[in-house]
């Protein structure tokens, strides 16, 4: 059985497991898998924030057309993801499972079976299944069939994102999965502390700029949206990260907001997909299972933020 718990320590920690396929499509021509129109394939689902960037990145490059998708049902049980049919279905290889394409790559492969997977249509095989690198491919090394001109990981920024993107990351994007997992008093306090303590310096840094890095949005800011969009309604309360909402922080809010209505991305956000994962699919968390029918947010409300003078 292939469960969340194998990441969960003795000490009570939650360690996420390390993304074992690691492969690189190329523009170039360099190493084995050429970048191509409409040879590689993305597994995601709505609910996971990790697939949520991929999934924005390839709707703001404007790869569609290039990339096709399969979307995993928001409920999983202990056989994964699944694509039970009509809008969740496996059109490439009519896979029943997500599963299934792990032990078609891999027969020997014994961890959990995670999303976003890039799967390779010409070798049937998974390229490789760690978000970051899905959307650094999908910036850079599909240009000639996307948009080239939107940039998200550009290279005077690179430093400071990649810095943004490491704190982020520990303490944000995996920080509430710490918290959420945690099976111990101690364990969880320290996850909870480093939350909040970024979101707080975050706040202030929003305060001061429009995007984390000034005026250009990055991947930065869609890696941290994919985490804030889903706080209030999932980490808030499931994941007991309850100091404070996201609604609460008058700079995180309205930049959320800002993001959720850039053109394309609210329609790669749905809520009552994301809300029936997470409450339905942790029983050691939520035994009854019950979905909770709030909390009611305005994310198409004015956000103000094209005001925001940048550092």
């Amino acid at each position: 059985m292939r469960t969340i718990s194998r990441e969960q320590h003795g000490d009570g920690s939650f360690v996420r497991q390390d993304s074992t396929f690691r492969d690189w499509v190329r523009a170039d021509g360099r190493g084995h898998l050429p970048a191509a129109h409409g040879r590689y394939h993305l597994y995601v689902a709505k609910a996971c924030p990790w697939a949520s960037r991929a999934l924005i990145v390839r709707r703001l490059k404007r790869l569609e057309d290039a990339i096709s998708v399969s979307f995993a049902h928001p409920l999983r049980d202990d056989r994964g993801w699944a694509f039970p049919g009509e809008e969740f279905r496996d059109d490439v290889n009519g896979f029943a499972f997500l599963a299934e394409a792990y032990e078609r790559s891999d027969p020997t492969y014994e961890a959990r079976h995670s999303v976003p997977v890039l799967w390779d249509k010409e070798t049937g095989r998974i390229v490789n299944n760690e978000s970051a690198d899905i959307i650094r491919m999908l910036n850079s090394e599909f240009d000639e069939w996307g948009d080239d001109r939107v940039d998200l990981y550009p290279t005077d920024l690179r430093e400071e994102i990649d810095a943004l993107n490491e704190r982020i990351y520990e303490t944000v994007n995996n920080g509430v999965y710490a918290a959420g997992f945690a099976t111990a008093q101690d364990a969880y306090h320290r996850a909870f502390v480093d939350l909040f303590e970024t979101l707080d310096v975050l706040d202030v840094r929003l305060g001061e700029r429009r995007y984390l890095t000034g005026d250009r949005i990055t991947e930065a800011d869609w890696r941290l949206f994919a985490t804030l969009v889903r706080f209030d309604a999932v980490y808030y309360s499931h994941f007991k990260c309850n100091l404070r909402r996201i609604v609460d922080y008058e700079h995180l809010w309205d930049y959320t907001r800002e993001l959720y209505q850039w053109p394309g991305v609210a329609e790669t956000v749905d809520l009552a997909q994301i809300k029936a994962h997470y409450y339905a699919t942790h029983p050691s968390i939520n035994p009854t299972r019950i979905v909770p029918d709030g909390p009611a947010l305005d994310l198409d409300a004015p956000h103000g933020r094209e005001r925001r003078s940048p550092a």
